[in-house]
């Protein structure tokens, strides 16, 4: 798949606890969007955050969070992700989504390392 150019990136942050019919949501995004054929995503867990209850959310010992933040990134042709945008707002119970337009550089799988001829 190609997708060197003029490209969107999602934005999902929600939280570590949120479900998805008995699953994590970032779990089940992720998945969803693999069968989806969309070129990829990233889960990142964050060490702190707040969001529309500014509720603190932490990592830090003395008042440590069990449902830390967390952020979902997608990559891929406009047209693509704006056709699975609906399914991923239908998921997000709470939490915030972004769009912005990115220009893609490189996309690839790592090289393989041809076989040693001797």
């Amino acid at each position: 798949m190609d997708i060197r150019g003029s490209a969107l990136l999602v934005r999902m942050y929600l939280g570590e606890h949120d479900q998805w019919h008995g699953r994590p949501l970032y779990q089940a995004v992720v998945e969803m969007l693999r069968s989806k054929g969309i070129a990829g995503a990233t889960v990142l867990r964050g060490i702190e955050g707040f969001g529309a209850h500014a509720h603190l959310h932490t990592a830090r010992l003395l008042r440590l969070s069990e449902d830390l933040p967390i952020l979902v990134e997608v990559v891929d042709r406009e047209d693509r992700l704006r056709a699975v945008l609906p399914e991923l707002e239908n998921m997000l119970g709470g939490g915030l989504i972004t769009l912005e337009r990115v220009e893609v550089l490189a996309y690839r799988a790592p090289r393989t390392s041809a076989p040693d001829p001797s």
